[in-house]
C-alpha cells in the first residue's frame, strides 16, 4: 500500500499531501491580510513554493492551479505577479474565479496539484 505523507497537518487540514508521485496543495493565502493583491499574490505563491519544496518538488512540476479571487477587479494585477512567477514552457493548467473566501481580508487563495 502506498503511504500518504501529510505536511503541516493539524486537526482540520494538511497544507500539502503527497501520494505516490503526486502532491496536493491546500489553499495557500497571504500572511499579510492588509496587503494589496500584488503583495498577497506574492505571499501566496511563496507558500506554494515552500510547500512544493517540502514535498520534494517545485513549481516547474505543477500540473494544475486553481486561483480564487475576492474580486475579478484584481485579475490583471494578480496575473502580472503570477506570469512573472510561472516557469516559461512549464505552465500548468489553470482556472481562476471569484469566490467568497473564508476571511474577507483575503484577496486570493491558490490551490495546486504537482508531480514529484
Amino acid at each position: 500500500m502506498t503511504a500518504i505523507v501529510r505536511i503541516d497537518q493539524n486537526a482540520r487540514r494538511s497544507r500539502a499531501s503527497v501520494f505516490g508521485d503526486l502532491v496536493f496543495l491546500a489553499g495557500q493565502v497571504a500572511d499579510d491580510k492588509d496587503g494589496d493583491i500584488a503583495k498577497q499574490t506574492h505571499e501566496a505563491l511563496a507558500k506554494v513554493d515552500d510547500m512544493l519544496s517540502r514535498a520534494g518538488t517545485d513549481k516547474s512540476r505543477l500540473l494544475s492551479v486553481q486561483i480564487w479571487l475576492k474580486t475579478m477587479d484584481d485579475f490583471a494585477a494578480m496575473n502580472a505577479v503570477y506570469d512573472a512567477w510561472v516557469v516559461p514552457g512549464d505552465t500548468p493548467t489553470r482556472c481562476c474565479g471569484k469566490v467568497e473566501l473564508a476571511d474577507p481580508a483575503y484577496r486570493i487563495e491558490i490551490v495546486g496539484i504537482a508531480a514529484r
